[in-house]
Parts: C-alpha cells; sequence; structure tokens
C-alpha cells in the first residue's frame, strides 16, 4: 500500500510519459537499470502511504522484492533452457578425447567432480568457470570414485593460448549426458542457477583482486552488443534452415538472459549505497536498535554512492565502445 509516483525504464531526461492515475509511466534517456520512484523514498512526507513511513519489516520487503524477482525470472529462464535440451550434462566424464592429458594424470570414466580448489562443482558450468581462474591449468582436486572420494594434490589440465595472449586450460574429456526427466531438469535448473548466482560473485571478488582487468567487463552497451551478435547468428540460421545451429543460437540467448537476470539480482542484494542492498542494510540496522539512522545522514551516503556508480558507468561504456571500435569484442 505504498504510494508510487512514477515507474520508469532507464536513466536520466524523461522522452515519453504515460499515466493519468497517482502512478506515470516514463521511458528515459540513458539505457541504463529503471526505477520505482516512490512516494517519501528520499525524503519526508505527511501522506500516510508514503515509503518512509512504513515499518521498517515492511520497507525491507518492498527492497528485497526487485531483487527476488530477478532471481526468480533468471531461474526459471534456465528452466526453459534446460528443458529445451536433448541431454542434461552431468558432473562426471563421460569419455576422453583421444591423446586426453587428463586420463594419464589419473581421471576415469565415471568420475564425479566434487571440488576444484576447494570450490564445490554444483554443474558442468562450474567445471568451465573454475578451471578458468587458474591459468597454469595445475588446481587441486576432488572427485567421487566408486563411492570413494579420491584427491590430487597437483592435477594438470591442459592448456591453451588464447587469441589475446591469455592462457586457459581445457576440457579435454567429454561429461556424461542424462535423460531430461521433470525431476533432473528442476534439480539441474536450481544448481546451474547458483552456479551462475557465485559466478556473478566471484567475478567480483577477481575484478577486485585484479585477477580481471576493466577489459574484461561489459556494461549495457557491450551487453547489448552481445546480444546483438546471438541474435543475428539465431536469424542467420533461420535463414539458412540450418535448425541446429538455430537451436543452439537460442540456448546461447536464453542462457545470457538468465546470466542478467540473476547478475542484476545479486548486484542489487549486495550493499552498495544506492542499490537495493545498500537500503536493505540500513533497513536491518533499524530493526536491530530500533532507532531509525538519520534520514539527511543516510541520503548523503546513498548520494555518494550514486555518483560512483554512474561514473562507474562511464568507465565501463567508454570501454565498451572502445572495444567495439577496435573490434576486440
Amino acid at each position: 500500500k505504498v504510494k508510487v509516483n512514477e515507474f520508469a525504464i532507464g536513466m536520466g531526461p524523461a522522452l515519453l510519459k504515460l499515466g493519468k492515475g497517482e502512478t506515470k509511466y516514463s521511458l528515459r534517456a540513458l539505457p541504463f537499470g529503471g526505477s520505482v520512484r516512490m512516494e517519501g523514498e528520499d525524503e519526508e512526507s505527511p501522506d500516510a502511504r508514503s515509503f518512509l513511513g512504513q515499518k521498517p519489516w515492511k520497507r525491507f520487503i518492498i527492497l528485497f522484492a526487485g531483487a527476488f524477482i530477478n532471481l526468480i525470472c533468471g531461474f526459471l529462464i534456465m528452466v526453459m533452457l534446460v528443458s529445451s535440451l536433448g541431454g542434461i550434462h552431468s558432473t562426471s566424464v563421460g569419455e576422453f578425447a583421444k591423446n586426453a592429458s587428463t586420463r594419464q594424470e589419473g581421471l576415469r570414466e565415471g568420475d564425479e567432480f566434487l571440488r576444484i580448489n576447494g570450490k564445490r562443482v554444483l554443474s558442468n558450468m562450474d567445471i568451465f568457470f573454475l578451471l578458468s581462474r587458474d591459468s597454469d591449468g595445475i588446481v587441486e582436486l576432488e572427485v567421487k570414485r566408486s563411492g570413494k572420494t579420491v584427491r590430487f594434490e597437483r592435477f594438470a589440465f591442459p592448456v591453451q593460448e588464447n587469441e589475446d595472449g591469455s592462457r586457459s586450460p581445457v576440457q579435454d574429456f567429454i561429461p556424461t549426458f542424462l535423460q531430461p526427466t521433470a525431476g533432473r531438469v528442476l534439480q539441474y535448473s536450481v544448481r546451474q542457477s547458483v552456479t551462475v548466482a557465485r559466478i556473478v560473485w566471484l567475478s567480483l571478488l577477481d575484478m577486485m583482486t585484479g585477477r580481471f582487468k576493466l577489459s574484461d567487463m561489459s556494461g549495457p552497451i557491450g551487453v547489448v552488443g552481445i546480444l546483438t551478435n546471438q541474435a543475428q547468428e539465431a536469424q542467420q540460421s533461420a535463414a539458412k534452415n540450418d535448425s541446429e545451429a538455430l537451436h543452439y543460437a537460442v540456448m546461447n540467448l536464453l542462457l545470457l538472459f538468465s546470466l542478467i537476470s540473476i547478475n542484476i539480482g545479486i548486484m542489487n542484494l549486495l550493499p552498495i549505497p544506492a542499490l537495493d542492498g545498500g537500503r536493505l542494510f540500513f533497513c536491518i540496522a533499524e530493526m536491530i536498535f530500533r532507532k531509525p539512522i538519520p534520514k539527511k545522514l543516510e541520503a548523503i551516503i546513498h548520494g555518494a554512492g550514486m555518483i560512483l556508480l554512474l561514473a562507474f558507468m562511464v568507465i565501463i561504456s567508454f570501454s565498451d565502445i572502445w572495444a567495439l571500435i577496435t573490434g576486440k569484442r
């Protein structure tokens, strides 16, 4: 029962405004996110339906709901993706490529991946991602073999040279395929969604520790470029009546949409000023100490956070534009 003054797509000056009731709908100039502007969200309001006039637990639910819906949306897209696959990739070794070095290192058919460098393996995507974080290909590995845990202190995966000069480990085996029953689809979708959420979190940590460079990141412009490329591949495959390539391109699109949705959900829950997670932090503090944080102080913190976020957005956008000009993305 909180009054909503505006529902906006994008940020900056309004290009279009619609609506005759109390809620106005607008399309804004900058294609960065959007907002739901509630009465009394950032300032005191005498209106009984103002946001700040609600109890802290109600405000907590409202703030949490947006990020939660993004996570649910990403999960539902993942269910669609997994349901349309001919088989589900397990985390077990099905067969090896010819002259596979991982077999010589001691891996066997049927081995189920449990942990890589101490991180639990939840889905086949985890194997790719956790290996990609280790450029020399030498990892600490745990697998389950015939019901027993087998540990390798220094397991060496083959390493390839990439076009940009970086090096990355290679998975020289094919995982076991499972028939997509309803239970497996649901279980694998949950695991895959958790994997994507963890990729977002670990990638953020990797960026902060310098493992990834700024040029490895994509903002809205870069993401649109990637989605456009995938959509063009799908369109070209449809024009050629190449059903297999079309299916592959559509699957990649669905995976990207799921990743973006889960990414937004996770980022919005981080305790960063100006984001929902930052506001949730203040709600939790108010519930614990039974006393609201001074609104002026909170407004200053969120304002500073917004300036930093916008500055970071501008930097990433310039990086995206430069990558598109130079053809590096």
